[in-house]
């Protein structure tokens, strides 16, 4: 019962680390940012010709007198490309420089399809112009992020560009960019990333679609182009593996680098625009938008369907009941625990190359948790158990047969078997006269050191030939052999120590007449029998010892109350038959005969050594 009341105790605390799972609180949900970044650093460097990445550096802003720099610039930039050029600057105010610039950018991004930044901001109250989008499903605006106003480029600008899109990131728990949204909310109204835009401008649709279902958005695309798969929150993950062309805006403007069909301009000059922390280090907004555009390109980014959670919450339950299988033995569960920490690692690991994110994160730090929990309690309990075992047993049983009980606490369940064992009954005969000895001198303690001497010298021999002390009865020894501990020659070991027994009684009285000690001879009688009985654990859940019961011990009882008495005064020893046959080394067994005692109703064949 109690083992049972100790599993459902351990599966109800990995029960509710599952639950925890499913919770998912803010530090499981950073340990899953923390191991997406592992999964990153695992990934081979992957090599982007299609977006080149011009810095507008603290080399070009020197030269132009400091920041802003005349938007001029930024025409005379554009001219160069033969790709769609991008800029991840924000301009809400007419150039300081002389409007003139303006004018002149304006009329540039008239014949160059040009793509501008906006940012999403709480500091901001209205909202600007966006590209229609058709809705698929719910309401997405529920689920993107949602901001109360743009921080939008000044009016003729944003007339002129073809395309405008947020530079906006969005940090996770631990202040680092991971995901960044595609698509947030603002007033109600939906407006697309800076490379989602640019993507569009490029393929040369008019809008965006965007599906939401049940748990969230589920995708977002441009019609002439595949699907982009997005979290709930509309955001798609930024993996750090991606190395892109670069070039300084003075050198571009000198000798402009061609082949891409992505251009993206960007300040990264100290003090103008603060760069933001991501997996792979400290990165620029346009740096951020280039890799996710990269992953719109080529399908890249990992995602999270729903299958993915489901697949979670299985491996931990299987974890579970992996580790409740095992954890009760370190010999197991160590590797156990190895194992399925391992298949997890490389099957998660596996379909992050497939381009799907399994956190496994948060089922390995519960499992070990929970691995600890019911380890532990193991070993408190077997702790408990040890001790309890020996000292219920360390004086009965030879350290061997303790160890061993220690070692398997199950030979402790309540219960018992039948076996084959050999009994052994020995006490003093005649002990009255013995006592009185001691009464006559006035000395309790000293009749009572006697006994203990006695005691510990039979018990001792006992214990060396393998016999398990069943109880004392005053000066009587009850002994068996062949259990708990599997004895083949349980029969031999008992007439040993019977025979050792005799010898020891025969020290002990020069022993005690040596100390001056004034007593009549102690004489021992001594029965031994085999055959086949109940052996176990007898008693309460609380309380119980181990004994035996049956007709064979009742017989060594009547051996021993008949030995070295009466007719049999000679034979202070008496075996039975039974034990005789048993016998696998030779003894000097003498036959007496054949005697009738009580509780038998045919005569018992008798022998003696």
């Amino acid at each position: 019962m109690k083992r049972v009341f100790n599993k459902f105790i351990n599966l109800f605390v990995g029960l509710g680390l599952l639950a925890v799972l499913v919770w998912n609180p803010t530090p499981l949900q950073i340990l899953e940012l923390k191991t997406f970044d592992w999964f990153m650093s695992t990934q081979s460097r992957v090599q982007n010709d299609n977006i080149l990445i011009v810095d507008i550096d603290e080399e070009i802003i020197k030269e132009y007198g400091g920041y802003p720099l005349p938007r001029s610039l930024y025409a005379d930039l554009i001219t160069r490309t033969q790709a769609v050029p991008g800029l991840t600057i924000l301009m809400p105010d007419p150039d300081i420089r002389g409007t003139e610039n303006d004018v002149t950018f304006s009329d540039m991004m008239e014949r160059v399809p040009t793509v501008l930044a906006y940012a999403a901001s709480t500091q901001a109250t209205e909202g600007g112009p966006h590209v229609g989008t058709a809705q698929i499903g719910g309401k997405p605006t529920e689920w993107l992020f949602q901001y109360p106003g743009i921080l939008r480029q000044t009016q003729n600008l944003a007339e002129s560009a073809r395309g405008v899109g947020l530079i906006t990131s969005a940090p996770e728990l631990d202040g680092v960019v991971r995901r960044v949204p595609v698509a947030v909310s603002s007033q109600d109204k939906i407006y697309p990333s800076f490379a989602l835009e640019m993507l569009r401008v490029a393929v040369g649709d008019p809008s965006y679609q965007i599906r939401t279902g049940d748990t969230g958005v589920e995708w977002l695309r441009i019609p002439s182009y595949p699907k982009v798969d997005t979290d709930a929150n509309g955001r798609v993950w930024m993996t750090s593996n991606v190395d892109f062309y670069r070039a300084k805006a003075k050198d571009y403007l000198e000798n402009p680098v061609q082949g891409a069909v992505f251009v993206i301009f960007g300040v990264t000059a100290e003090g103008v625009v603060n760069p933001v922390p991501t997996a792979k280090g400290m990165m620029y907004p346009h740096e951020i938008q280039a890799n996710i555009l990269h992953h719109l390109l080529n399908g890249t980014s990992p995602t999270q369907p729903v299958w993915t959670q489901t697949a979670e919450l299985i491996a931990g339950l299987a974890l579970v009941l992996v580790l409740l299988l095992t954890a009760s033995n370190v010999f197991f569960s160590v590797p156990a625990l190895l194992i399925s920490f391992l298949a997890l690692y490389y099957g998660a690991l596996y379909y992050f190359v497939q381009g799907y994110l399994v956190d496994i994160s948060g089922v390995l730090l519960l499992g070990f948790l929970f691995w600890a929990f019911v380890t532990f309690r193991s070993f408190i309990t077997q702790f408990f158990l040890r001790r309890q075992v020996k000292k219920q047993f360390g004086t009965y049983l030879s350290p061997d047969m303790v160890k061993m009980l220690q070692d398997d606490p199950s030979l402790l369940k309540l219960g018992g078997e039948r076996k084959e064992m050999t009994f052994l009954f020995t006490d003093i005969m005649g002990f009255t006269p013995v006592s009185e000895a001691f009464k006559k001198n006035d000395d309790p303690e000293g009749l009572v050191d006697l006994i203990n001497t006695y005691l510990d010298s039979m018990t001792k021999i006992i214990l060396e030939n393998g016999g398990t002390i069943d109880k004392y009865m005053g000066d009587c020894i009850m002994a068996f052999w062949n259990a708990p501990l599997f004895e083949p020659a349980h029969a031999d070991r008992a007439v040993k120590s019977a025979i050792e027994i005799k010898a020891k009684t025969i020290e002990l009285n020069k022993q005690f007449k040596e100390q001056g000690l004034d007593l009549p001879p102690i004489n021992v009688g001594t029965g031994v029998n085999t055959g086949t009985c109940i052996v176990g654990n007898m008693g309460s859940e609380t309380r119980f010892d181990y004994s035996v019961i049956g007709d064979a011990v009742n017989l060594a009882a009547r051996l021993e109350a008949t030995a070295g008495r009466g007719d049999y005064a000679q034979w202070p020893i008496i075996i039975s038959r039974d034990t005789v046959a048993q016998c696998r080394y030779p003894h000097r067994f003498e036959k007496i005969g054949e005697i009738l005692v009580k509780g038998k109703s045919e005569p018992v064949e008798i022998y003696s050594v």
